[in-house]
């Protein structure tokens, strides 16, 4: 039941020692704003790392070719190692149950032209799966389908941006552009969360590009995804199987590492998944320290509150009160200080992470910030310590005698 009396002496105590009670709040409030301006430099971290990745799936694998550095089986080497539409077929063939995307590749660079606006912009030539692992969203009609594909449309999904650039506020569906002369249908739209330099692509059909730009049968990389259900291991180990096969079926010597190359996002991110363990761990570990640190001040604290006001108790004991009432205001006053604190540190740590949190980015920072849950959690922490730390001195000054008490020095 809430009591006025008694809240009117706690905030009595508290106006009394000011000064006491500032050093008391000043511990909690520091602890608690390092605990917070720590956590978020990690989850800025975090979201830099997230940011670097977004435009892209996590399960891909990138394939291309180079020159071979080695002799091998009779041929030369600086030899030009050239994928070709059969290399397609080749994967698909021999490892359809570890894939779940995968198209070849040819980029041009193109003056895409509509009415009086003009500029250039990546061209690729797709399988729609690329859609999935550029994690492309669409905006408005449709992406690349396979009918595309077999039929060679003269059509193009363009990027959010592309769409701004040369059409304005006006919709690019169903418009022509001209690229390199050519004119192709705009069919969709689409955002990239890879950012700008991706939402300035135009997607075409790749069967469409390689028939206009070269007639031939050659690509000019593969881009592949691998089943979500492989651990990473897995995945590390069947790219490994993959690029030997390439090699074997292109005459490539197994110990050249220039003319069939691949890079498998499994890798990042082991790593990546690596280092962020570390890091949460470094950061534990502070987070911790920066609380014990907060819990032995307010211990220490408490100790010498209650040991300052044992003559005090001494007097309220002579007066009638009862040990329960005594220990229950030094607890109450303990816990209000604390919250308040824990607030304001809350208050300043955020306050800190925000007013700096742009000038971080430099330092692969992004957009550091904490969960409020965590601090909440952190605070409460801090209340039960300080509750403690209160009780057990206050319930030892309960005991004392109101005579041992008066006469204490």
């Amino acid at each position: 039941m809430f009591d006025i009396d008694r809240w009117r002496e706690i905030f009595q105590s508290i106006n009394k020692n000011k000064l006491r009670t500032i050093l008391s709040g000043f511990t909690i409030a520091f602890a608690i704003m390092l605990f917070t301006i720590l956590f978020g430099i990690g989850n800025g971290l975090k979201n830099t790392f997230q940011r670097e990745f977004a435009g892209d799936s996590m399960f891909s694998i990138y394939l291309w070719a180079g020159k071979t550095t080695k002799p091998y089986k009779g041929q030369q080497s600086d030899r030009q190692v050239q994928l070709k539409n059969d290399d397609i077929k080749f994967i698909v063939d021999n490892y359809d149950s570890k894939l779940n995307g995968i198209t070849p590749q040819i980029s041009k660079n193109f003056q895409a032209v509509y009415k009086g606006e003009q500029d250039n912009y990546s061209v690729t030539g797709v399988y729609p799966d690329i859609q999935k692992m550029e994690s492309a969203e669409i905006e408005s009609g449709r992406f690349l389908t396979l009918l595309d594909i077999q039929q060679r449309s003269k059509v193009v999904a363009i990027g959010r941006l592309v769409e701004k650039d040369l059409f304005g506020q006006l919709s690019a569906l169903g418009k022509n552009i001209s690229l390199d002369g050519i004119s192709y249908k705009v069919i969709g739209t689409f955002s990239d969360p890879g950012g700008s330099n991706d939402e300035r692509k135009i997607y075409a059909p790749f069967t469409t590009i390689q028939r206009l730009y070269g007639n031939t049968d050659e690509l000019g990389s593969v881009t592949l995804s691998y089943n979500p259900n492989l651990s990473v291991d897995q995945a590390i180990s069947f790219s490994n199987n993959l690029t030997q096969a390439l090699k074997e079926k292109h005459s490539v010597a197994p110990n050249d590492q220039r003319a069939i190359r691949l890079f498998n996002m499994a890798e990042v991110n082991r790593d990546t998944s690596n280092f962020m363990m570390v890091l949460n761990i470094i950061i534990l570990f502070i987070g911790i320290g920066t609380l014990v640190a907060g819990i032995i001040g307010i211990s220490n604290i408490m100790v010498y509150i209650v040991r300052e006001r044992t003559k005090e108790l001494g007097i309220r004991k002579a007066l009638g009160a009862t040990p329960g009432s005594i220990i229950g205001m030094i607890m109450m006053e303990s816990i209000l200080i604390t919250a308040i604190a824990g607030y304001v540190g809350l208050l300043i740590g955020t306050g800190v992470l925000k007013t700096i949190g742009t000038s971080l980015e430099k330092y692969f920072i992004t957009n550091p910030s904490v969960n409020t849950g965590v601090v909440v959690g952190a605070t409460i922490i801090l209340i039960i310590a300080g509750t403690i730390a209160g009780y057990l001195p206050a319930k030892r000054a309960a005991r004392i005698k109101p005579i041992d008490a008066l006469n204490d020095n």
